[in-house]
């Protein structure tokens, strides 16, 4: 087994085929993929009428077209000089996928929140999609170029300070690393103003009322004495509505189905918990913005009695666009490589937690992965944050990512690769400029799109 020397010296000698100053590099513009084209690519599997609302939510600002275009990003990744240090991406490690959940523990953590693109590839690749959403977030509060710029190298600098110091602990010690609330607001929010000391605690009292409770009390109602779903589409559509009855009743058979045979994913203990709960209802639910038209549905599950409930969410798991790019064939089953991911790079993952995979109503076979709807799930809002308030958030995401990439992959030689001064962050911080310029410039083809009718709007 090579000693941390020699593993230090693997990670600098890296610099000689790419320099930390390639880290800059936003990729190939002459020949690139057009952005929109890539975008109604990944439509063609679907639900076609779902797409408008994408489309909508995609157009309503550059950030947002960010959040949905992982896909674009990937491409263009996939151009530039890699350093071939392979940790477990997260594939779309922007600042709105981290956020608050609570553990099995019942410890309210701040972690990545979405594993959907997760596959393994290059450690610069999740950074480079961090920084560049950092720049994003902070135009879309107004804030100055110079502004702008010592956030994200303040990004940039927690990810490689935060990297060098888990490369100095234990094996051991990195995998049980992980922020909790308390810490979260101790070591990376402390010394903001009462403005945002006061966003922050009004988002973890948020985060603690976002549990399963209350996911019950606002998606559901009892109807003799069993709870049911409630329709508001198009965001929550029973099956009922979506089918006609014949089709509608197969289907919820196969989730249920689904619900039986995802059990074996999960450890026995947790097997003998699920096996206290029944199906009681199912509804399609739309959720995100890049994941809008993806097959997602809630299931209603009860206990002893209609106040015993519980919502799981089974979502369709497709193919990571990161895979994808780099021609990697990945694991067979995509709900699987998804949940493998998550546990892979999360401090702590959701108690349900597990895939399996069930046919849809046009007969064909696709892939889910399990979870809890919520459980204390809560994020920040960058939207209506000031500059010093996303800093310190977009801080600690680096130092979550950092932490994440600390488990699987080879922390010693990335810590060497980056180095004690702050030469790459300087990099990251000139690409995140260059890209989140090419991404202003993407949103605005995909408006444009929208206006001419080449993309399906919402209305018309």
């Amino acid at each position: 087994m090579p000693t941390r020397d020699d593993r230090a010296a693997g990670g600098r000698t890296v610099r000689a085929t790419v320099p930390r100053s390639a880290l800059a590099d936003p990729g190939v513009t002459a020949g690139r993929a057009d952005p929109v084209g890539l975008v109604v690519a990944q439509e063609a599997s679907r639900i076609v009428d779902l797409l408008p609302l994408r489309h909508e939510r995609m157009a309503a600002s550059p950030f947002a077209f960010y959040r949905g275009s992982a896909v674009v990003m990937a491409h263009d990744l996939a151009s530039m000089p890699a350093t071939g240090l392979t940790v477990q991406l997260c594939g779309d490690a922007h600042v709105a996928n981290f956020g608050l959940y609570g553990s099995p523990e019942r410890r309210l953590l701040f972690d990545l929140n979405d594993f959907d693109e997760t596959a393994p590839g290059p450690f610069e690749w999740d950074v480079k999609r961090l920084v560049a959403s950092v720049e994003l977030a902070a135009r879309g509060i107004d804030a100055r170029r110079g502004e702008r710029r010592r956030a994200v190298v303040a990004t940039a600098e927690a990810y490689r300070t935060a990297v060098r110091d888990l490369a100095g602990r234990s094996t051991l010690d990195v995998w049980y690393a992980r922020l909790d609330a308390d810490s979260l607001r101790a070591e990376h929010l402390d010394g903001l103003d009462g403005r945002a000391q006061r966003r922050t605690r009004r988002a973890l009292e948020r985060a603690r009322r976002r549990d399963r409770v209350s996911a019950v009390e606002s998606l559901t109602t009892v109807e003799g004495g069993v709870r049911r779903f409630v329709p508001d589409p198009p965001l929550v559509e029973t099956l009922e509505s979506l089918f006609d009855a014949d089709r509608a009743q197969a289907f919820r058979a196969g989730l249920g189905g689904l619900l039986v045979a995802y059990r074996r994913t999960l450890p026995s203990d947790r097997r003998h918990l699920l096996d206290r709960y029944r199906l009681v209802d199912v509804a399609r639910k739309v959720v995100g913005v890049g994941s809008v038209g993806t097959r997602a549905f809630v299931l209603l599950v009860q206990g002893d009695d209609a106040d015993d409930a519980l919502v799981l969410q089974a979502k369709e798991a497709q193919r990571s666009v990161v895979a994808a790019v780099q021609g990697a064939r990945g694991p067979a089953h995509q709900g699987r490589r998804v949940v493998e991911g998550q546990r892979l790079m999360q401090a702590a993952s959701d108690l349900l937690l597990g895939w399996q995979r069930t046919a849809g109503v046009d007969g064909v076979t696709r892939d889910y992965y399990v979870r809890q709807l919520r459980d204390w799930k809560g994020g920040f809002d960058t939207e209506g944050a000031r500059l010093t308030g996303l800093t310190a958030y977009a801080r600690a995401c680096a130092w979550t990512l950092a932490r994440a990439h600390a488990r699987s992959g080879d922390r010693v030689a990335i810590a060497a690769y980056l180095g004690g001064a702050d030469r790459a962050d300087h990099a990251f911080a000139d690409f995140a400029q260059a890209y989140a310029d090419r991404a202003e410039a993407d949103h605005g083809a995909l408006v444009a799109a929208l206006r001419q009718g080449r993309l399906a709007a919402r209305g018309a």
